[in-house]
């Protein structure tokens, strides 16, 4: 019988010239689910004894019930949609079970369930492991299933109207299809393998396949998909591998490229590498084959959800209370603040916990490879590089950005990351006028950030002595926090150092905070502090200037009373 399809125009019917063989032929009508019932009940329950429940396995009895029901329709003439075909079934079966009620029959609830449910799938294996929809089988026949109602799918649905809907009622008339399509295929699956499967390929058409539960689970903050067989994501900082596949690397560049694509870039074997961006602001690197000699390799680092303050850091134990009072002022301070730390350490993190300090009534200009930055201000103005086309102009660098935003007026600029020529052109813009930019860079200590600062300026092909680079360093920047990911998973600010100024040839700096290790706990999580050097900020006169240096004093353990 040919599956009716919805009539919401997502799924348009085949023109009749295109329509399978195997269309049932026209006859005269039972268009109701009492008048089928009408005509199809006495000739179930001659067929059928409810005696034979005790005799027969639930998978003998579904086969039976769906092999008389089906020849049936087709002899009544009966035209009932597969909604209306599973109610006629329901009841059916709800008429036996009352039958047989003096006849204890451990089946009958079973199968009354599994009818209800709608048409199965029938790939070959027992009706038990069936139902329960989890397992290596469950995967095993979903995967069976998607090979024959995926192409019948792709010829019945619309794309590109079915990537405008919302994925909800996507998910759901894809559903009715993929239901609809087994039941003319004479396949089975049970009620959850159905769902899972049309979720499947509702991610496959219009989402990120696989990927897609994993961005759902808010418990992880990275995926790093290894090829098309491994796939490990990051939980409360520790790695594990998933149990998330790809039938293979063709699966794995098509999503990669729905990716990419949607922000104007591409990755193939011209362009293997590219930073991309999700729609929630999650950042994406993909680096396909040749260069990835596994398979396409996709990292993404998934945007928080939540946004992350000073005040969560410290009851997270990411900082002390003290700790986050004295980054507050330095932000309100308008210090020029470098952030350093490893790769995942939580850098831009904590820089959008800082930029919440940002006045409303500044304009802010964010610089950045692939935007992530999440800042809450309604001034702000978000710029992003560009890769090189196809012929390979019109590439635009962050170098190239950070000098076209000191034509903009801004107030505060901050980069989402340095890591090359643009270094030169952010000290020069800190150094004028523009007090209170942020920026994040890869170091393992402050020293080492200060030194990555002075090579990347000679990256830029201006030939300086190094004495005017740390000069113009030392004046630039105020404040260097390090954070690092620890041991245990745990992101905290291991240090907080300030820049004091210059002695002979060489930057002088000074720590304000450092976390002390003493050990860890029963559940494996290091204890320490956040320890102040007690030493009174070279900022203190910009905090006074705001009317924040007795604040300052006491988070720093210090006595208002000094002198300075």
């Amino acid at each position: 019988m040919q599956p009716t399809l919805p009539s919401s125009g997502l799924f348009p019917r085949r023109p009749a010239s295109e329509k399978p063989s195997h269309k049932a032929k026209e006859k005269p009508k039972a268009n109701t689910v009492a008048a089928a019932r009408a005509q199809i009940a006495p000739l179930i329950a001659a067929q059928l004894d409810p005696a034979s429940f005790r005799d027969k396995s639930v998978e003998e009895i579904a086969d039976r019930v769906n092999d008389l029901v089906a020849h049936a329709l087709e002899e009544t003439g009966a035209s009932l949609t597969l909604t209306e075909q599973r109610a006629l079934l329901s009841t059916l079966v709800d008429d036996l079970a009352a039958r047989a009620r003096q006849q204890p029959d451990p089946v009958r609830e079973t199968l009354s369930q599994q009818i209800a449910r709608g048409p199965l799938i029938d790939l070959g294996v027992d009706q038990e492991t069936a139902l329960s929809g989890t397992g290596d089988r469950s995967r095993q026949r979903i995967d069976e299933a998607r090979k024959v109602v995926q192409p019948l799918l792709m010829e019945q649905i619309d794309v590109s109207r079915a990537a405008q809907l919302p994925q909800e009622i996507l998910v759901k008339q894809i559903g009715d299809l993929v239901q609809e399509i087994g039941a003319e295929q004479r396949l089975r699956l049970n009620a959850e393998e159905q769902r899972a499967l049309a979720a499947e390929l509702t991610d496959d058409m219009i989402g990120l396949g696989p990927l897609e539960v994993l961005l759902m689970d808010d418990s992880v903050t990275d995926i790093m998909v290894n090829g098309p067989k491994q796939v490990y994501v990051e939980r409360h900082g520790k790695l594990e591998r998933t149990d998330v596949t790809f039938r293979d690397n063709a699966h794995v560049m098509t999503i990669a490229t729905r990716i990419v694509t949607r922000i104007g870039r591409r990755v193939d074997e011209s362009t293997p590498m590219v930073d991309a961006r999700l729609e929630d602001g999650s950042r994406v690197n993909v680096i396909a084959p040749p260069l990835a000699i596994d398979g396409p390799s996709i990292s993404i680092r998934k945007f928080a959800k939540r946004s992350i303050t000073l005040d969560m850091m410290a009851q997270q134990g990411n900082a002390s209370d003290a700790l986050s009072t004295v980054l507050k002022i330095a932000a309100r301070s308008r210090l020029n603040i470098l952030i350093s730390g490893g790769t995942g350490s939580g850098k831009t993190t904590l820089l959008n916990a800082m930029s919440r300090m940002i006045d409303h009534t500044e304009r802010v200009v964010t610089i950045e490879d692939a935007a992530e930055l999440q800042l809450q201000q309604p001034h702000v103005v978000r710029l992003e590089t560009r890769p090189p086309n196809l012929e390979g102009g019109g590439e635009i660098t962050m170098r190239h950005l950070v000098k076209n935003a000191l034509r903009m007026r801004p107030d505060r600029i901050i980069l989402g990351e340095v890591r090359g020529a643009e270094a030169l052109d952010m000290l020069q813009a800190m150094n004028t006028g523009h007090d209170g930019s942020m920026c994040t860079l890869h170091a393992n200590t402050p020293r080492e950030a200060l030194t990555r600062l002075e090579n990347m300026v000679a990256m830029s092909g201006v030939t300086l002595p190094p004495k005017a680079v740390r000069t113009q360093i030392a004046d630039a920047v105020h404040l260097i926090v390090q954070v690092s990911r620890m041991r245990d998973g745990m992101r905290r600010i291991t240090r907080m150092t300030e820049v004091v100024g210059m002695e002979g040839d060489v930057v002088t700096v000074q720590d304000l905070f450092e976390f002390k290790y003493d050990g860890e706990d029963a559940s494996g999580r290091l204890v320490g502090r956040f320890e102040s050097s007690g030493l009174r900020p070279h900022f203190l006169s910009r905090a006074q200037y705001f009317s924040l240096q007795d604040t300052l004093l006491e988070a720093m353990g210090c006595s208002p009373t000094r002198s300075s």
